[in-house]
């Protein structure tokens, strides 16, 4: 493969040879969810024990999308401009019906922002950055490999794990514990909790393949995605460009398919040829799947906290799952930090409320998408087919098709920390320059009074002020009066017409948990 998977230290842990003093917050997995989780709660402060029972990165490019909301989270997190000099960016998709494009889409129409719609960057990468970065937090994050978690117990003030090591178990305490292990996710079946939802029995084939250049004539990398190509008929196609060269390839496989057949290079290397003809290419990773659309419940379970794919599982066809993890661990970070520090441990019901939100919206969409790209019968084939024609004519059709709306962020307008009715509350940040530099740069994860005009706004002491510069961009986004209180994660909580002390204190007391 084009990567080098070098193996990761392993070091004898403390809890072999003594009892360990109690660790504010235990995460388990060390893939993008649980090393970001790390970074972001030391980057609060907070002491973390990262265990995790492998020692590489992640083998094969798995999640490689990663939206400009994602991106903005990294950039808080101390990697988003290594990731953006990587990856391969992009906005521009188009959608095929057979040989003919239906309709192209642009996903930020507009300049002004530090990151863009999207970059293509694989999996192993960004879990690399990440273990790089946790480095720097040496007195807050103690990072281990080959230490797998067997067993916990919530006893209400504490955790306690029991984790087996190449030397033999150990056990250690917790204040919480954070389960990011994945779509498998040992805790939450050792738990015996339900994780509902839509199976869909459809297989896929994914092919990472190293080309010299693309094989369709376009000028910038773009998403393309075809329904019933003439190189792989009655099925769907999607195509992706990775650095290095390497593409992403994604075909339909229909339920019926034998995986152990297909994920070989008998079957794989003819199926590549009849899309890009001629061209020389070397296979890099293959992998047959179906998957599932189901989530928890409930997030929160005492001292456990529940994130990403442990929490929630999407289809990878609209890069909603590692995203909305990375929007799982936006939400919980400063959350649990400011639990720690004093603030109402019924907080984190915010967190189960606001992101069992947001995995639910993020099904739903992600369902439908499957849904229409796997007619089940022959009258679901007909509606598809016909709106396919009509969406390549008129616009409202195009709304029908589900394979275009890629990940968002949700809106929390309405939710327990918000206050007021204002349209923007609720809404994340949007980013755009200031004097020198972004908005999104200026945030880094506190509390921030946002104010657009010369008004004399109160100073205290939890709250960061910064004046909006004046331009078109701003006065279209946010309006040119009044302060908008925005959260540690950008979400705008609460809007102030004229300066008001009270009102002020009151928005943070509410979107801190300290008068629900």
């Amino acid at each position: 493969m084009a990567y080098d998977y070098a193996p990761f230290p392993y070091v004898v842990p403390p809890g072999l040879t003594a009892t360990e003093p109690r660790h504010p917050v235990a995460i388990v997995g060390a893939g993008p969810i649980g090393l970001a989780m790390a970074i972001d709660l030391a980057g609060h402060g907070i002491k973390s024990v990262v265990l995790d029972d492998n020692n590489v990165v992640s083998v094969g490019s798995r999640a490689i999308c990663w939206a400009k909301r994602t991106l903005e989270i990294f950039d808080r997190l101390g990697v988003g401009d290594r990731m953006l000099a990587k990856g391969v960016t992009w906005k521009v998709g188009r959608l095929f019906h057979g040989s003919n494009e239906v309709y192209s889409f642009d996903l930020l129409p507009e300049d002004g922002h530090k990151y863009p719609a999207f970059i293509n960057l694989q999996q192993y990468y960004v879990e690399q950055y990440l273990v790089e970065r946790t480095r720097d937090f040496p007195d807050h994050i103690d990072l281990r490999f080959l230490n797998k978690v067997t067993d916990h117990r919530d006893h209400g003030d504490h955790v306690m794990l029991t984790i087996e090591t190449p030397d033999g178990p150990y056990t250690l305490e917790a204040g919480y514990y954070i389960a990011a292990e994945g779509a498998g996710s040992p805790t939450r079946n050792r738990m015996k909790l339900p994780f509902e939802g839509q199976t869909f029995e459809e297989h896929f084939l994914i092919v990472d393949v190293e080309l010299p250049h693309s094989p369709f004539s376009t000028e910038d990398p773009e998403r393309w995605f075809w329904f019933a190509p003439p190189f792989h008929p009655g099925q769907s196609a999607l195509l992706h460009k990775q650095p290095d060269n390497i593409y992403r390839i994604d075909l339909q496989l229909g339920p019926d398919t034998d995986p152990k057949t297909e994920a070989t290079e008998e079957k794989v290397i003819p199926r590549i040829k009849a899309i890009i003809g001629d061209m020389a290419f070397r296979l890099d990773w293959m992998s047959v799947y179906k998957f599932r659309c189901a989530k928890l419940d409930r997030f929160v379970h005492g001292r456990v906290l529940f994130v990403g794919d442990s929490a929630h599982v999407v289809s990878p066809f609209g890069a909603r799952g590692g995203n909305g993890g990375i929007q799982d661990v936006d939400n919980l970070g400063w959350k649990l930090a400011a639990v720690l520090n004093g603030a109402p441990a019924t907080l984190l019901d915010s967190y189960d409320e606001e992101r069992t939100h947001g995995s639910a919206e993020n099904i739903l969409n992600s369902a439908r998408a499957t849904n229409f790209m796997t007619p089940k019968s022959e009258i679901e084939t007909l509606f598809r087919n016909e709106t396919l024609i009509l969406a390549g004519k008129h616009p409202f059709a195009r709304k029908l098709i589900n394979s275009g709306r890629l990940s968002q962020p949700c809106s929390l307008a309405g939710m327990a920390l918000q206050s007021g009715d204002h349209p923007m509350v609720g809404q994340s940040l949007t980013d755009m320059p200031m004097e020198t530099g972004w908005l999104i740069e200026r945030i880094k994860g506190q509390f921030t009074l946002l104010t657009l005009d010369d008004s004399v706004w109160p100073d205290l002491d939890d709250i960061r002020i910064v004046p909006l510069p004046k331009s078109d961009q701003s006065a279209a986004h946010y309006g040119s009066k009044g302060a908008f209180l925005i959260r540690p994660d950008d979400h705008i909580c609460a809007y102030f017409n004229a300066p008001d002390t009270g009102a002020l204190a009151a928005a943070l007391a509410r979107a801190t948990g300290r008068n629900q």
